[in-house]
């Protein structure tokens, strides 16, 4: 879980991209290091193999120092989604302050989001962590794709839960930073009820979104988590 250092005066946080293989992960940390500002991000690092883009996990660390004095460390992390590196997912899942499952928008591929779905809640379940109580948001991928799902079956996916729900064409950039903006905001919302970050550090949630997704060109207010909802 998330990491204060008092002494060191560091907040370190962990968020992981989970889904099933190829929709999407890299091509959203891909797509996010290019539009963050190259002053706050750390390098990209990713693994390709010739049966998936991530065999073991991308690592992209962002990084920010408040008003506080504290430097706020964000690392995003992808799980591989090849059902052979289970034991690989798990361990990525490992401490997620909050997690972002990316979808297959395509209708012949709902059948393997629901059971990588099925996967990430047990692989959680392994970690100690519930999967209602971890932040937790939704990306349908691909939607520049024929044969995808419709909005109004992802608008019926968004009523049926709780999780926000976002739609992305994670390749030309469009819904990633609406995604990692989500994942953050509800992120932020459960660490500042757990150890006080308002009140005791004086880390303000839209100082913190500011100050990661500066320039990145989304509107400061907080604004992205359109709808609710999950794949069970």
């Amino acid at each position: 879980m998330v990491q204060i250092n008092l002494e060191q005066r560091e907040i370190t946080i962990k968020i992981v991209y989970y889904g099933p293989a190829l929709s999407g992960k890299t091509t959203n940390l891909q797509a996010a290091h290019k539009i963050l500002d190259p002053n706050i991000r750390g390098r990209l690092m990713v693994l390709d193999t010739s049966d998936d883009r991530t065999l073991f996990f991308d690592l992209m660390p962002v990084y920010f120092k408040t008003s506080s004095g504290f430097t706020v460390k964000v690392k995003l992390f992808t799980a591989p989604g090849q059902v052979m590196h289970n034991s690989t997912r798990r361990i990525v899942l490992q401490g997620a302050d909050g997690v972002v499952f990316v979808a297959d928008s395509q209708k012949s591929l709902s059948q393997a989001n629901n059971e990588s779905w099925r996967g990430m809640a047990s692989n959680l379940k392994v970690n100690g962590i519930d999967i209602n109580e971890v932040p937790l948001v939704i990306q349908f991928n691909k939607r520049d794709l024929p044969e995808i799902r419709p909005d109004s079956e992802i608008a019926e996916v968004a009523d049926k839960g709780k999780e926000p729900v976002f739609k992305a064409v994670a390749i030309r950039g469009e819904g990633v930073m609406e995604t990692l903006d989500g994942i953050l905001r509800l992120t932020w919302k459960t660490m500042n009820a757990r150890f006080g970050l308002e009140e005791k550090l004086q880390i303000q949630e839209d100082a913190f979104i500011k100050h990661i997704l500066k320039d990145s060109g989304l509107p400061t207010a907080s604004r992205n988590l359109q709808s609710r909802g999950d794949l069970r």
